[in-house]
């Protein structure tokens, strides 16, 4: 890999591609393949977002294939920043949105988790104590209680959290060094879904619906058990 690329501290390699006509950057591993999850490649806008898009693998095309920002329909003049696209952009259609979160008092000590679940006009929230634990503990068991919630497994599934920790040992070949049965607990559960990812969001940036997950959890903590 010879042109533009960058290496992140967990040794994914970061290289330059084109998407929709927009410069990108798509995962390697240190292989030098493209990263992929069912069948779908791992994009960021910029190597600083806090979160990133799975998009089919051939939609990807070579750097040069970008179009100049001067000579977009839309008129906008190169060099002026763009504003990146919002993160249920590229979300499949009939799709299940779940954001979770969770929190410790203490860390460890007491903690709690929040969950969110929406599909279409349906919705539906989970705060729950969860007794003495670490904030990765919870952020965790968040994720696990959301699939447990789920009744149906045939439709795309899109868990948004704002924890790096969980979102990583998830997604990519973390090997954990505790928390390794609910790890493994949560990846079996996702391996019984036909079309499910995690996407990482930055927290407490506006985003209402990961807001209201926070708020679940810390909710379940002042609540304490029942």
């Amino acid at each position: 890999m010879n042109d533009s690329s960058d290496i992140d501290k967990s040794g994914i390699r970061w290289k330059r591609m084109s998407f929709k006509g927009n410069k990108v950057w798509a995962a390697y591993d240190a292989r030098g393949e493209l990263l992929l999850k069912n069948q779908k490649a791992w994009i960021k806008y910029n190597l600083e977002q806090d979160y990133e898009y799975w998009i089919k693998k051939e939609s990807l095309k070579p750097e040069d294939q970008a179009v100049p920002a001067k000579d977009r329909k839309s008129g906008k003049k190169k060099g002026k920043k763009e504003k990146e696209p919002p993160i249920e952009q590229d979300l499949p259609e009939n799709c299940i949105r779940i954001y979770t979160d969770g929190a410790s008092s203490g860390n460890p000590g007491p903690s709690g988790i929040g969950v969110l679940l929406l599909y279409r006009e349906n919705r539906k929230e989970i705060s729950e104590y969860i007794g003495e634990a670490t904030n990765n503990i919870a952020e965790l068991t968040a994720i696990h209680r959301a699939l447990c919630a789920l009744k149906r497994r045939d439709l795309p599934v899109r868990i948004f959290s704002d924890s790096s920790y969980a979102v990583g040992l998830l997604t990519q070949e973390w090997k954990p060094r505790v928390n390794q049965e609910l790890v493994n607990e949560i990846k079996t559960k996702m391996q019984g879904y036909a079309d499910i990812a995690l996407i990482k969001v930055k927290g407490h940036s506006g985003i209402k619906e990961n807001e209201v997950a926070d708020f679940l959890a810390t909710s379940a903590i002042k609540k304490g058990p029942l």
